[in-house]
């Protein structure tokens, strides 16, 4: 089984939603598509699952395009999933061209992102008039075939999903070159999909992490994946980086419980001051979280450079604390920056905390918890936190 995904916390978010139905599973860092090809293997006769994140949802098209090709073609026997961003950021389009034959049905309840006769809605609102791309230096497009074209598309509407037509309409589809675009609400429609493309040969399944759990809710459940428990004599830091307003209201529950908070000045950042020694000091006396502040907003185009200033801050922060350390890195350019700096190509995923907040285990043993930015509720690094340290509760 081979999940692909554009960045680091979709690619736990699917390792996550597929790890019932397999004996091993690993998610793959990789710096190019040559360390793909080792780990095409099975245990048991039941599948091992590889998720690997290309990290290419900032990259040009062109090279996000041949990623998703080369990881397919190492893996030519691997049955495939395309995970893609729920709110369609990064290069879907480009992904899907080499992906195809697919099946893109990117609904995804759990967070309140459907697509009804095909324009994706949050919480009730068309994608392109939520807000919800404001950090992106481009607006969406009103639809989901509209951020396909020039692909073919053809809007597989609700009733087809929900009635006995769903397979052969997409068989359809398929013979005519398009790219079936399913209509959803909720996981049964999303179970529907998985369902009717079940036998249908050659042919991918596209979607979030709503599809990806349908896709694992099918597969027949494997005894005996061992999680082990946190080591809470690790220090544990927190690593926001995201820039979505709820996390402000997510750090200020956070430090209630006892978490103290080192608020990074981006200016500051930029000019390359370091705070490291400060946040390791402090990971000496409790749990950290480190945060961006920009009174004056953040320009899109510098996100990038703050993201991989704020992740060798954390990774020095890291390598010089007097103990190992857990990390929660939330945001997926940020979870895999702060990975790659501190040297590591590979995670084992454990459990799902909650949707989308995946806990995994290192090399060296300490735990990453990944989640996205847009994901979680008030209390969601609360709930991290109750986690990874349970003795700490109330």
């Amino acid at each position: 089984m081979l999940a692909i995904a554009d960045d680091l916390s979709g690619a736990a978010e699917a390792a996550a939603a597929l790890l019932p139905g397999c004996r091993s599973a690993r998610i793959e860092l990789p710096t190019s598509t040559e360390t793909l090809a080792a780990h095409n293997t099975q245990h048991d006769g039941r599948p091992a699952l590889a998720v690997a994140d290309l990290d290419c949802r900032n990259a040009p098209g062109a090279e996000a395009e041949r990623s998703v090709h080369a990881t397919l073609a190492a893996r030519p026997a691997a049955k495939a999933f395309l995970k893609i961003d729920s709110l369609l950021r990064g290069n879907v389009r480009s992904m899907l061209a080499a992906a195809r034959p697919a099946v893109l049905a990117p609904a995804l309840p759990p967070a309140g992102r459907t697509v009804h006769n095909g324009v994706l809605h949050v919480s009730g609102r068309p994608l392109h008039r939520s807000g919800q791309w404001s950090a992106e230096s481009a607006a969406p497009a009103a639809t989901i075939a509209e951020a396909l074209a020039p692909q073919r598309c053809r809007v597989i509407t609700l009733d087809v999903v929900r009635s006995g037509r769903l397979r052969e309409t997409v068989r359809d589809c398929l013979e005519a070159g398009e790219i079936p675009l399913c209509d959803g609400e909720t996981d049964a429609d999303l179970d529907a999909v998985v369902a009717a493309c079940a036998d249908l040969p050659g042919v991918r399944l596209a979607g979030s992490g709503g599809l990806a759990s349908a896709l694992g809710r099918a597969m027949p459940e494997v005894d005996g994946y061992g999680i082990e428990a946190p080591d809470s004599a690790h220090g544990l830091l927190f690593v926001i980086g995201t820039a979505e307003a709820a996390s402000a209201e997510q750090v200020r529950r956070l430090a209630t419980r006892g978490v103290q908070q080192i608020p990074l000045d981006v200016p500051v950042l930029l000019a390359q001051h370091d705070e490291s020694d400060r946040i390791a000091r402090a990971l000496r006396h409790s749990p950290v979280a480190v945060t961006l502040q920009s009174p004056h907003g953040v320009n899109p185009a510098h996100s990038r450079e703050i993201v991989r200033r704020l992740a060798e801050t954390a990774a020095r922060a890291v390598r010089s604390a007097d103990r190992p350390v857990d990390l929660v890195l939330t945001g997926g350019e940020t979870a895999r920056r702060v990975l790659d700096a501190l040297g590591m190509d590979e995670l084992v995923p454990l459990t799902q905390i909650h949707h989308g907040a995946v806990r995994s285990r290192t090399r060296g043993g300490t735990s990453v918890v990944t989640r996205p930015g847009s994901f979680g509720d008030a209390d969601s690094l609360v709930r991290i936190a109750e986690h990874l340290r349970p003795a700490t509760e109330g």
